[in-house]
């Protein structure tokens, strides 16, 4: 069983895209397997001839062995080297068990009871979720930013630019300035693993996107570096991915902090739990006009709130409230973002 994503601990084979016996060429598609991420196709690292060992609808965990290729009996590596993602296919089946009737009570006064099972990834979720926060001492801060600026310039962007160039969106605003406050407050960027600290060189936001029954943090990485046209751009790519079911495990892993947005959903504030081991996730609220003190006066602003989940063990009150601030700061002068 090849591991194909770094949170990766046993998979699914859906489907074998070979049979027993079948000659195989290196490279070619060999097997579908159900991962925490999606289902996607794993090709061969070797040629021979197919000797499957795991049949259909198995769950091994990840270096167990699923067939043997080859005339000397000898086993297929599973290293992570040798996966090769070539497509990622979340099958109806897969993605969607059919509703079936639950055995005993099924009419009472709720009406007729019915069951489905979670597929592997809503297990995997739900299992890692329950993990978080069982086992991270979080706690949370919130933080009002005045968007009436950014808001405006985006307006204007929009207005001036060319017919169907794509326009920064809020959310990628809140991306580059996490990376930038990021950069100047590198213990958030890094995580709490085996009783030790582990800081990371590299900042790599995940974006938290549902897609049909799962929900994946796709990786911008390297944020800080990037312009902010840049992220918006691979953003919008990596959206529509996860939305079609086509990313890719590399493209879903090596995140060091996660943004999470509910605000196209008109939620003001909401608390996301952490992306373990991480060390704090950002949930961003709508923008909307609300009454708000400015130069003295009372007077209509553009207000969006930031709630920021902080593990404990990484950072303390004043740490996670430093790096609330800072994002703030960035985004209430969005020029700085430009660059």
């Amino acid at each position: 069983m090849p591991r194909l994503s770094d949170s990766m601990e046993e998979g699914t084979i859906v489907r074998w895209l070979k049979r027993d016996g079948d000659e195989v060429a290196r490279g070619e598609e060999l097997v579908e397997i159900e991962t925490d991420k999606a289902t996607l196709a794993y090709e061969s690292d070797t040629a021979g001839t197919l000797q499957i060992t795991a049949q259909e609808g198995a769950t091994l965990p990840v270096g167990a062995r699923i067939a043997v290729i080859g005339g000397d009996s000898s086993v297929a590596s599973a290293a992570p080297a040798a996966a090769a993602p070539v497509a990622e296919v979340e099958s109806p089946a897969a993605a969607a068990p059919p509703a079936t009737p639950a055995s005993g009570d099924e009419i009472s006064g709720r009406g007729t009871v019915t069951t489905t099972e979670p597929t592997r990834t809503q297990t995997l979720i739900a299992r890692r979720m329950a993990e978080s926060r069982a086992t991270v001492p979080s706690f949370t801060l919130q933080i009002s930013v005045d968007m009436t600026t950014a808001t405006t310039l985006r307006a204007e962007a929009k207005a001036t630019g060319d017919e169907g160039q794509a326009v920064p969106t809020i959310n990628d605003m809140v991306v580059k300035a996490s990376a930038l406050a990021l950069r100047e407050q590198p213990q958030a960027n890094g995580a709490w693993r085996d009783g030790k600290f582990e800081h990371y060189s590299r900042i790599n936001i995940g974006v938290a996107v549902a897609g049909p029954g799962t929900l994946v943090a796709a990786t911008v990485f390297d944020a800080d570096a990037k312009t902010l046209a840049e992220i918006s751009t691979e953003t919008g790519e990596l959206a529509e991915r996860v939305r079609s079911g086509t990313i890719t495990p590399p493209q879903t892993s090596g995140g060091t902090f996660t943004v999470s947005n509910l605000g196209m959903f008109g939620v003001r504030s909401f608390e996301a739990v952490i992306n373990t081991p991480q060390a704090a996730i950002l949930a961003v609220g709508a923008v909307e006009q609300r009454p708000a003190v400015h130069d003295g006066e009372i007077e209509p602003r553009m207000l969006m709130e930031l709630t920021l989940s902080c593990d404990h063990r990484i950072l303390y009150g004043a740490d996670g409230a430093t790096l609330l601030a800072r994002i703030k700061a960035l985004l209430e002068a969005p020029l700085s973002l430009a660059s």
